[in-house]
Order: structure tokens, then sequence, then C-alpha cells
């Protein structure tokens, strides 16, 4: 049974890597992950279905087991804390947001930074008070500069220019809030704009960061990439974690 349920595991990471390659959409070679965690499946199943693991010394067979259990109780326990604020909201009336960046393609913001830019758009129609940051620099593929054309959009939504500031020149979540701070007033309250499976790490960095009263606000995320994505923010949060950026809770 075992050997059945990680050669099914194993079929569903393949389908699901070729997928998102087929999709010709995605923004790093990240998905390649779920190719290499397919091949692994197999090889697991292979070890349950050839009998290899019963013949395996009971030390080991135990040890693996419980740095596997220790391990999947882990990932389980940072994905957690990822959805619990999949459904954040800012509260009415912020100072600023600042709307994190991400790719920007020669027709114009990639689905995931559109969806960011238009739930920053429904709250400024809301608040017309709150100014906007948006922050993101121009990576080797991109046509310019991600503030650029997240200034580009806004403005051509109707967002007026003076309501928007931009950052240029971040590579990185860490850069975006640590530049974004220039533009703001010491003590102003702070709306993080990104997708749902970035705001767990946009306020824990923003804590790291200084910020005093920040708030993130969850843009949807496209279901299709959902799980890569929420795969991917995994080791976003291990890196920032053991680099010192920011505290798990």
């Amino acid at each position: 049974m075992t050997a059945v349920i990680f050669l099914i595991l194993g079929i569903l990471c393949c389908l699901y890597c070729i997928g998102i390659f087929l999709s010709g959409v995605f923004g790093s070679w990240f998905f390649l992950i779920w190719g290499v965690m397919g091949i692994g499946c197999f090889g697991i199943s292979g070890v349950f279905a050839f009998g290899i693991w019963k013949r395996l010394p009971g030390v080991i067979r135990g040890a693996a087991a419980i740095l596997f259990g220790a391990g999947l109780l882990f990932f389980l326990l940072i994905e957690g804390l990822i959805v619990s604020r999949f459904y954040a909201k800012g509260q009415p009336g912020l100072d600023c947001l600042v709307v994190l960046g991400a790719q920007m393609r020669e027709n114009g913001p990639s689905k995931a930074l559109r969806l960011r830019l238009d739930t920053a758009y429904d709250y400024l129609l809301e608040n017309p008070d709150t100014i906007v940051i948006v922050s993101g620099g121009r990576g080797s593929n991109e046509p310019v500069s991600e503030a650029q054309g997240m200034y580009d959009y806004l403005v051509g939504r109707g967002i007026a220019p003076e309501r928007i500031r931009m950052e240029d020149r971040s590579g990185n979540t860490v850069e975006n809030l640590r530049f974004s701070k220039a533009f703001m007033e010491e003590g102003a309250s702070v709306g993080i704009v990104t997708n749902n499976f970035h705001v767990y790490r946009a306020e824990r960095l923003a804590a790291g960061q200084g910020y005093g009263q920040v708030r993130g606000i969850a843009a949807p995320c496209d279901i299709a990439f959902q799980a890569n994505n929420m795969l991917r923010e995994f080791f976003g949060i291990m890196k920032d974690w053991l680099s010192g950026n920011m505290k798990l809770w």
C-alpha cells in the first residue's frame, strides 16, 4: 500500500511539473523541484515494492521514520502559518500602502502582480487619503523596473500620479521593505499588499525592518500555481529565518 501511495504521489508531482512548464508563464525554474520530488517518490515506492525497506536494520528504519515525521510536521506548521494570513485585510484609513513587486513582462505586469495591483487599486479608491509605494527594481529579464510598470498600471486605471511613490532599487522582499521606508513618515500606518501566500512572510519581514503599525493585505493568487507558490514560500521563509531577517512568530 505504501508503495502505491508513493507511486501515485510521484505521478502527480511529475504531471504538475509538466503542466507548469507547458503553461509557459512560470517566472522561475523553481517548479522543476516537482519533477525532482516525483522521481524521489518513485524511488521510495521502489524501496517498499521490492522489499528493500524491510531488509534495512531496525535502527535505520526507526531513525528514517522519525526524521520524515518530524520534517513533515515542521513543514505543515510553516504552511499553516502561511495559510493563517490568506485573508488578511488592512484597516481603513492607512497612511500608505506598499505594493511588493513581482515579474514584469513585455505586455505588462504578470498575473500575480496584476492581482496585487488590483487589490491596491480597490483599497485606494475606498481610502482617498492613502498614498501608495510601488516597490521593485528591474530584473535581467524585465523590460522596465517593476516599480515603473506598477506606476503605469495604476495611473492607467485612474490613480492620481501624486499619490504614487516609486521605489525602483530593490531586488527582493527584504529590500522592498527596507527601501520603501524612506518614503514614509515616522510612525505611519502601513498596509503591505502582496499575494495571499506571501503575506505572512512580508509581515514578519516588516517587523524585522522596524515597521510599527503594519497590516498585510492579501491579494488573490492564480489557483493553478498555488501549490508551487506555497512550496516555494516555505523555502523563502526558511532562508529569511536562517539569515536572521525574520522571526517565525
